[in-house]
């Protein structure tokens, strides 16, 4: 029975805090509703989709959980820091940090224009510095922390069509070993995952009819990944189970991308 129950233990959140970024939607609506579920209390971060923020938090509600949603441009670092001060200030401190806040925008090369260029850059990349900046100073403080942010296999392989895209996620992967490192003195655990195809609103029309079919069959387990296989792998990280695990880049892909 004991052993039955530490098993269940080490992935509670009980008493812990998270602040997932683009927490409306896809991974990041799947991740605020499990660590909910965990036992965290959750600030769903959104930029525009207030509405669905507002859903996200009111079904957490209704399982019994406690969520808040608040609104910021993670574009902006100011925006960013005061997102995390309003995260100490509801719930008294900051645990766990999702960034998972991202665009996957077509942009072929010899037609992507600057713009396109740094709209990826400011939101998929720049957003993961100012978050992690911003949260690192409050766990600092607390002498504890897990950091998760959302890679991709495009940032271990590229993307054709997507550069700009797999350049943010690559540096995703870069940042995360160096600040695990930098951070670890503190307490602080830095990690990522990296999904392969995943069923959102953001992959919808590649994955319908005949391709989505033909993308399915091209992975080994037989199927896209569901929002909640990254949430589950986020929850593994942000948990106790992760207790000698800093600087890691976990897969989640269906085996479509076998790198370590």
């Amino acid at each position: 029975m004991n052993g039955r129950k530490n098993r269940r233990d080490v992935f509670s959140l009980a008493g812990r805090v998270a602040l997932v970024t683009g927490g409306s939607r896809g991974i990041g609506r799947a991740t605020s509703e499990m660590l909910a579920g965990a036992g965290a209390r959750v600030v769903v971060h959104f930029r525009a989709r207030e509405a669905e923020a507002a859903r996200v938090v009111r079904g957490i509600a209704r399982a019994g959980g406690q969520a808040t949603a608040v609104g910021a441009d993670l574009a902006d670092p100011e925006q960013t820091a005061a997102l995390v001060e309003e995260t100490v200030r509801l719930y008294g401190r900051l645990d766990v940090l999702v960034n998972n806040a991202g665009i996957w925008e077509a942009g072929p090369l010899l037609t992507m224009t600057p713009a396109q260029w740094r709209r990826t850059m400011a939101i998929n990349l720049d957003s993961v510095f100012y978050g992690t900046q911003a949260a690192a100073r409050v766990m600092k403080r607390q002498r504890s922390g897990r950091i998760v942010s959302v890679s991709s296999t495009a940032g271990q392989r590229g993307e054709a069509g997507y550069s700009h895209y797999a350049a943010t996620k690559g540096a995703v992967i870069s940042l995360t070993k160096s600040w695990a490192v930098e951070l670890a003195p503190w307490g602080i655990y830095v990690n990522c995952v990296a999904p392969g195809w995943v069923d959102t609103d953001m992959t919808a029309a590649e994955l319908r009819g005949r391709a989505g079919r033909a993308i399915a069959r091209a992975i080994p387990l037989g199927r896209v990944g569901a929002p909640r296989d990254i949430a589950a792998a986020i929850l593994f990280l942000a948990s106790e189970a992760c207790g000698f695990v800093t600087g890691e880049i976990l897969n989640v892909n269906g085996g479509a991308v076998l790198c370590g």
